[in-house]
């Protein structure tokens, strides 16, 4: 490795994310609690497109329903590829424009109230959507957003705020909260699909209701909703009011209906694949009306052809392999005990969760299928272990986490006796991921410590030319979650994450 220079300090700021497929400036746009009488809006009617486009035959009748897209450029692009998993944001406001929206609780914020994430794998044969809660605390970065007279303004990120604030405040629009999920999963996302209010009342009606089950009565004084306990078929305003309903099920919480939510999008989905609802033109119209009414995409999918193209590669997935589960999270500590409103990402929980989407692993099985990280190989051919007394690195913070290398450097010292490692500070510049540089000489330094700390192959960087005496160079990256955690986790759903299929007929909201 030869003389090094040592990197030079560097200011402690929050790098910001690019790409060559971004436009302009680079921006991004768990169950959770709910403290404010702000409501959710449904989005069951974006996939209800996706999955009408799949199946109808004459694809050619769409046209006339061009014009009912609303469409937003968020200055992003990223095009799926038939040989590559595709990633799609669903969100919903709470918009209330429209007949009795109004009377549905507090003021409109067109917030994103509920966001789900759905990864459709590679080869077509499983997708997981994954819940985002409104009340989870994160930073939202930059975003470009398109005025209306065409002008971009660049909307200033906000750290340790609700995730809802992502759409709405400050005017930021769809592609903040875009690039907020992509900063937060580590997953690249293809499109958008937005509705508000309006989604749920005329798509639940259009499909003839939308069965749904529940195991207490419910009386919500908030969503107006009375059920008794049972099964029901719910449209128009009830079909509303059952997917903003928290105070009269489960904890009370948003989490609660997050799980409602998911409930009524899977029957919403299965209604529309099982029925005979598109035998006939007069129910295709009235569905495929409702749905592209319901609908606001980004421009690159802004047309029925498209859209009809993306159905295409998605409607491929069985409902039996369509998977939802809701973010992992924990009630946010710096809330006193008698106040908890907002929650915390559980990153312990989370972390394997973005792993499997990043990687393609699907959610209905335990994680062995192809597509699953396969990295370390046997032991065969490895280098010797080096003990960890014997260990020479030094130690250098390029990621956001302020103190990293000092944090590290105590594990390395205080747990492990690597009295050798040393910390120097921030690196020259930031970095995203955690890096390890060696000589030719200190393979079995390197693998120790990247077993100890669970370093990524690619993390692993053996330069051509012995060291000698001469540390190895660890580069923290914005991947380090904290001493002793490892960088590199593995991509397997947790043993305790809950969640249903879209097949699933047997669910019944308690």
């Amino acid at each position: 490795m030869g003389d090094r220079p040592v990197p030079p300090q560097r200011d402690r700021r929050a790098s910001g994310s690019g790409g060559s497929r971004r436009k302009g400036p680079s921006r991004k746009a768990k169950k959770q609690r709910s403290g404010t009488k702000r409501v959710f809006m449904w989005i069951g009617g974006t996939l209800a497109m996706l999955l009408v486009v799949g199946c109808a035959a004459g694809w050619y009748l769409y046209n006339r329903f061009n014009n009912n897209i609303e469409k937003y450029d968020v200055g992003i692009e990223n095009p799926y590829q038939s040989d590559e998993p595709v990633n799609i944001l669903f969100i919903g406001t709470d918009t209330r424009d429209g007949d009795g929206n109004d009377s549905y609780g507090g003021d409109a914020s067109e917030g994103a109230d509920t966001t789900i994430l759905m990864h459709f794998s590679e080869d077509r044969t499983n997708a997981t959507g994954l819940s985002i809660p409104r009340d989870l605390i994160t930073d939202i970065p930059d975003c470009e957003v398109v005025q209306e007279d065409g002008t971009r303004v660049t909307i200033p990120g906000s750290q340790g705020v609700r995730f809802n604030q992502s759409m709405g405040t400050n005017g930021r629009d769809p592609g903040c909260v875009w690039r907020t999920v992509e900063e937060l999963t580590g997953v690249s996302i293809n499109h958008f699909m937005m509705a508000d209010f309006n989604a749920v009342k005329d798509l639940s009606s259009a499909v003839g209701g939308v069965p749904v089950c529940v195991e207490e009565p419910i009386d919500d004084p908030k969503s107006h909703l009375q059920l008794d306990a049972g099964n029901h078929v719910l449209e128009g305003e009830e079909a509303l009011a059952f997917v903003r309903t928290r105070y009269s099920v489960g904890t009370g919480s948003d989490l609660s209906r997050i799980e409602l939510q998911q409930q009524f999008l899977a029957s919403m989905a299965r209604q529309i694949t099982e029925r005979d609802l598109l035998s006939s033109l007069g129910s295709f119209y009235d569905l495929a009306d409702a749905a592209t009414k319901a609908l606001a995409v980004d421009t690159e999918i802004g047309s029925i052809d498209k859209l009809y193209g993306l159905a295409s590669e998605v409607g491929q997935v069985p409902m039996s392999d369509m998977t939802f589960i809701t973010l992992p999270v924990v009630d946010n500590p710096a809330e006193p005990e008698d106040a908890k409103a907002t929650v915390v990402i559980d990153e312990g929980r989370a972390r394997p969760i973005f792993q499997m989407l990043q990687q393609d692993v699907s959610m209905t099985d335990d994680g062995s299928e192809e597509g699953a990280s396969d990295e370390g190989g046997d032991a065969e051919g490895q280098p010797e272990a080096v003990p960890a007394a014997d260990i020479r690195v030094d130690v250098y913070n390029g990621g956001d986490v302020i103190g990293a290398a000092q944090e590290t450097l105590a594990w390395m010292q205080n747990t492990h006796g690597m009295t050798l490692a040393t910390n120097e500070g921030n690196a020259a510049a930031p970095q995203a991921e955690t890096t390890l540089e060696f000589g030719r000489d200190q393979a079995g330094m390197a693998a120790t410590l990247a077993e100890l700390m669970g370093l990524p192959e690619s993390a692993l960087q053996e330069q051509p030319e012995d060291a000698g005496d001469q540390p190895m160079v660890l580069v923290l990256g914005d991947d380090f979650a904290g001493a002793g955690q490892p960088i590199e986790v593995a991509p397997e759903r947790p043993e305790d994450l809950e969640g249903i299929t879209a097949d699933d007929e047997d669910v019944c909201a308690s």
